[in-house]
């Protein structure tokens, strides 16, 4: 499998394992305050980059090069600022608003990236096609 794709599905089972703590949390609190940042981890965080992982290990020939990385980079690091900003405007703090904006917007340039890898032919993208096994 190819190391962007374990970037990812390693991401991806941090976040699940913060999503599940935090949905655990309001479970045996009874206090739901932050259940939108809860479904932000769990979907963008887990759900998405496991999608992203999947797809590199299916198309190996994409997952080479800068511009993986730069999706793996640029989407994790988005989705951090824009959950933990999140969890904390929903606890309160009206200040975090910029950040919520500035992570949701990297974030969507993230998925970005990965549309452009998504439908760029893998020679454009600088991989090399992968041969079919005899």
């Amino acid at each position: 499998m190819p190391k962007i794709s374990h970037l990812f599905f390693r991401a991806g089972i941090l976040f699940l394992i913060v999503g599940i703590a935090l949905g655990l949390i309001m479970s045996m609190s009874q206090v739901h305050d932050v259940v939108g940042a809860h479904a932000h981890i769990n979907l963008l965080g887990w759900v998405t980059s496991a999608i992203f992982g999947g797809y590199y290990a299916l198309n190996p020939a994409k997952a080479e090069g800068m511009l993986p990385r730069l999706h793996f980079w640029v989407y994790t690091i988005g989705v951090v600022i824009m959950s933990g900003a999140l969890y904390l405007l929903l606890k309160g703090n009206a200040g975090m608003v910029p950040l919520v904006a500035g992570g949701s917007l990297l974030t969507a340039a993230g998925v970005l990236i990965g549309a452009w890898v998504i439908f760029m032919p893998a020679t454009s993208l600088g991989g090399v096609r992968a041969q079919p096994a005899e």
